[in-house]
């Protein structure tokens, strides 16, 4: 290493950057190694002096509480984290084989405070003979630049399965599983679970196809997040299971997503958010323009027109009360055979450049059915659920994009004036598909 590049690991790294434009590739590499390498000496270090400090604490330890609340008063670091550091000090001696691993910089402290954690609770069925060997087998899966933690984890869990005791795991005990839905201020709606192994595996299992990145036609990556894609995936497992599991019988029908609203208000959105009442005192809330869920409450009519091009569309008449006096039988708006044929036409979503397979789309009706459009072939399209809300409501977008019947008896679609002023009709997205 040049003497350089040892400046650079022992330094300051203020106004470093602007002198690491004169090292090679292969210096910057070696910097970066080597100054992981010392964040692990450092570490080990801080832990040593901690757990010194708590056994022969003075005055300004005493008065803090602890040499853990000392030592974030006294650094960045939080309260928190200056108590695991001095846990970690304390653990590491009575296993003086995790220690010296440690102390080496061959084990991370992430990793390290996992092993003490199982070395001071190991399973109920594990005798005390196998402890060292099973610090061993730790030790191993913690060592060296192939570590991680989700190695070390997997070990801890074969271990604890491997001294199975009448206690059921962690991992195994179903009656610890918790899911917390609920609605937030400004409508959305906040999850929050934990599970056993088995559920979680049966969820990622589900969500493993519906979540790999989907790469554009022409090869540009997908622009979404992990975590963005999980939800997306997360949406259509639901969508797929309300529409085509046996979900059974939920209030006297199968559950879905069932959406309320004024006939008239889905078949023409009007500029007022609401009508009056008679007396002129105000607002009727029952006359409000927007749909209704039984669960979260108001949905709005555009999202609720969207949700309307392909339903299962159940009819109530009501007086001017607004008690029902009849209701009709319910009715898909499009059929089965209908879809059948729109997936054979359009092979998918048929907005162009789109690569959504059909299993991912919605029917769209080209003039809403409220609007006097009919449910029939050339006033239908399949479009993803993206490509959907963009006809129905994407911001900047509504009512910009036209979709029109060609004399093929195939959709095409008119772009904006902002995407091609001379609004040339470019054809469904069919041709790349199979």
């Amino acid at each position: 290493m040049s003497v350089y590049l040892s400046d650079v690991v022992s330094g300051s790294a203020v106004g470093l950057r602007g002198r690491l434009w004169r090292l090679s590739a292969s210096e910057l590499r070696a910097a970066a190694i080597e100054a992981s390498a010392e964040i692990l000496r450092l570490e080990a270090v801080r832990v040593a002096v901690v757990d010194e400090l708590s056994m022969r604490p003075d005055d300004q330890v005493i008065a803090s509480r602890g040499v853990g609340c000392w030592l974030a008063a006294n650094t960045m670091l939080q309260v928190r984290d200056g108590k695991k550091i001095a846990a970690l000090g304390a653990a590491l001696r009575s296993f003086p084989a995790v220690a010296a691993r440690f102390d080496g910089g061959d084990c991370s402290f992430e990793h390290a405070v996992l092993i003490v954690a199982f070395c001071e609770s190991p399973p109920k069925g594990m005798p005390d003979a196998a402890l060292p060997r099973c610090i061993d087998l730790l030790l191993a899966a913690a060592s060296g630049v192939e570590a991680t933690t989700t190695k070390v984890r997997s070990v801890i869990a074969t271990l604890e399965r491997v001294f199975e005791s009448d206690d059921i795991p962690p991992a195994e005990d179903v009656d610890r599983n918790e899911l917390r839905i609920a609605s937030t201020l400004n409508g959305r709606v906040v999850v929050r679970g934990d599970f056993d192994a088995l559920t979680g595996e049966m969820l990622l299992s589900a969500l493993s196809n519906l979540t790999m990145p989907t790469p554009a036609p022409d090869g540009t990556p997908d622009s979404r997040s992990a975590a963005k894609r999980t939800a997306d995936g997360f949406t259509e497992l639901i969508r797929r299971y309300l529409d085509c599991a046996k979900t059974g019988v939920d209030g006297g029908q199968r559950p879905h997503v069932n959406v309320h609203i004024n006939a008239r208000d889905l078949a023409e959105h009007r500029d007022c958010a609401a009508a009056p009442l008679p007396d002129g005192g105000g607002v009727a809330v029952s006359d409000l323009d927007v749909g209704h869920m039984p669960w979260l409450g108001p949905l709005s009519v555009s999202q609720t027109r969207l949700l309307g091009c392909d339903c299962f569309l159940s009819t109530v008449l009501l007086d001017g009360h607004g008690a029902p006096l009849d209701a009709k039988p319910g009715k898909r708006l499009v059929s089965a055979e209908q879809r059948v044929a729109l997936i054979a036409r359009d092979k998918g979503c048929a907005f162009p450049g789109c690569t959504c397979v059909p299993a991912w789309t919605d029917a769209h009706h080209i003039r809403h059915w409220a609007n006097g459009g009919s449910t029939v072939m050339n006033n239908l399209v399949l479009l993803c659920r993206s490509h959907h809300r963009l006809m129905h409501r994407k911001s900047g977008f509504v009512g910009k994009w036209v979709i029109r019947i060609g004399v093929d008896n195939k959709p095409w679609f008119i772009p904006p004036p902002s995407i091609d002023p001379q609004q040339h009709p470019r054809s469904a997205n069919t041709t790349f598909k199979t």
